[in-house]
C-alpha cells in the first residue's frame, strides 16, 4: 500500500492509505477527505482537486502536463509553484504523499 497525508489548510492531517495507481484525488474521496471536492471525477476540467504537494512528493509526483497548467490558472485559491490536480498524480507503491488542501475549492 502507499500513504497519502493530506494537511488541511487548518493543520488538520488525515492520514490514508491508498492503492497504486489510483489519483491521490480518487483516494481522497473514497475515504471522505475533507478538502477536495472532485467534481469532474478526474477528467481535468474542474480544478476542484487542487493541492499543494511537499517538496519530497513533487519529486516523484510525475511532469505537469500542459493541460494542467493550464486548469491550474482557475482555481479557486490562486495557485502556487507547488499546485497541482490531485486528479492527475497516481499513487506509487511504498511512497509517502504529502500534501495540503487549500481553504477553498468552488
Amino acid at each position: 500500500m502507499t500513504t497519502v497525508i493530506y494537511t488541511a489548510f487548518d493543520g488538520t492531517e488525515t492520514i490514508v492509505e491508498g492503492a497504486p495507481g489510483v489519483s491521490i484525488m480518487e483516494t481522497a474521496l473514497r475515504n471522505g477527505v475533507p478538502g477536495i471536492v472532485g467534481e469532474c471525477g478526474g477528467s481535468m476540467s474542474c480544478a476542484t482537486c487542487h493541492v499543494f504537494v511537499s517538496d519530497e512528493t513533487a519529486a516523484f509526483a510525475g511532469e505537469m502536463s500542459e493541460l494542467e497548467d493550464e486548469m491550474l490558472d482557475g482555481t479557486a485559491v490562486e495557485r502556487e509553484e507547488c499546485s497541482r490536480l490531485s486528479c492527475q498524480i497516481k499513487l506509487i507503491a511504498g511512497e509517502t504523499y504529502r500534501v495540503t488542501t487549500p481553504s477553498e475549492q468552488v
